[in-house]
Parts: structure tokens; C-alpha cells; sequence
């Protein structure tokens, strides 16, 4: 049995694309996957399987969400050993910052540099963003609301043919968390 992260993109913000969180566990573990323990409202949701890799359980799960709610939800699947990986090799000093001011950016595919080459870093600054496996990591030391980067890189055109989707820091560490063998 693997452990797991599904991310969901999207889901109970402003008012659309509104799942709640027991009805949510109750749809994954009809699927089979055990161990279903949710995190807030914003879509995290920690289970393991012994079926499947990341992207069948990620499509599985968005096939049986689109059939029980009628829309479509951009889901990510990571387990344990990846996102511990992508805490470690965090770019930035986390330890000495806030939570709200560093984020990482999930993604469904590998993405390069020359992907963010149109990004001006220079007129961003003191913001700043750095490439991981399958990841960005973003400093945003006002938080992400305020973040005139995390808007730059969330356009279309960056994210175009992958899923993209933000958690903050403590969100990070809690997926490690929640993944973690037990």
C-alpha cells in the first residue's frame, strides 16, 4: 500500500466548484482508496491504495468526481517520497520565513525554464520563484494575495497544457505530514 496526496484544483473557492470535504471522503473510499483524511476545505486529501500509480488515480478521481458532481476538477496525485522531496529541497530558507510568504506550484507534467524565459525576475523583485521536479517554489514575502509574480505565473500561457495548483508552506509541511508511513 502506497501512500498518497490528491490535490484538488479549485474546489470551494468563492463560491463555485463546491465539494464538501465528508462527502469527498465518502467518494474516494467508494473507490476503493483506505485510510481518507482530508486537510481544511481547499482540496488535500491524504489515502493510500494498492491500485494504480499517481496519474490512473488522478484520473480516477476526476472521472468520479465530474460523474457525482457535474463538473470537472484538475486533480494531482503525489506520493509520500515525492512530496518529502520537494520540502527538502526547498530553494529558499524556510525555516526563517513566514508560512504565508512561500508557496510551491504542483505540477501534473515536468516544466523547464524555457517555459518561464518571458517572466521579467528582475521587475518582480524582492519576489522571486525557483523550478523543482514538477514544482515551482515561490517567495512572495507581502503573501500570495498580494503577489504580483504568483499573478505573472498563473497566466494561461505559462500553465498552458499542464494542471498547475498552490499550496502554501504549512500545507506543504502537512502533506509530508499526512503522507507519511505510519
Amino acid at each position: 500500500m502506497t501512500t498518497y496526496a490528491a490535490l484538488l484544483r479549485g474546489i470551494n473557492v468563492g463560491g463555485s466548484k463546491k465539494i464538501p470535504m465528508a462527502d469527498l471522503r465518502t467518494l474516494m473510499e467508494g473507490l476503493g482508496y483506505d485510510g481518507v483524511r482530508t486537510y481544511l476545505q481547499s482540496g488535500q486529501a491524504a489515502f493510500t491504495s494498492a491500485h494504480g500509480d499517481e496519474e490512473s488515480l488522478a484520473a480516477e478521481l476526476t472521472r468520479a468526481i465530474e460523474q457525482r458532481y457535474g463538473f470537472r476538477v484538475d486533480v494531482i496525485v503525489r506520493d509520500h517520497a515525492y512530496l518529502k522531496a520537494v520540502a527538502d529541497a526547498c530553494p529558499f530558507p524556510a525555516a526563517d520565513l513566514e508560512p504565508k510568504q512561500l508557496h510551491v506550484t504542483y505540477f501534473s507534467a515536468p516544466v523547464d525554464e524555457d517555459r518561464f524565459a518571458a517572466v521579467d525576475r528582475e521587475a518582480h523583485l524582492p519576489e522571486e520563484f525557483r523550478l523543482g521536479d514538477r514544482a515551482l517554489y515561490l517567495y512572495a514575502p507581502d503573501g500570495l494575495g498580494r503577489s504580483r509574480l504568483a499573478d505573472v505565473l498563473s497566466r494561461p500561457r505559462l500553465t498552458k497544457g499542464i494542471i498547475a495548483t498552490t499550496r502554501n508552506w504549512n500545507t506543504v509541511l502537512k502533506l509530508v505530514e499526512l503522507t507519511a508511513p505510519r
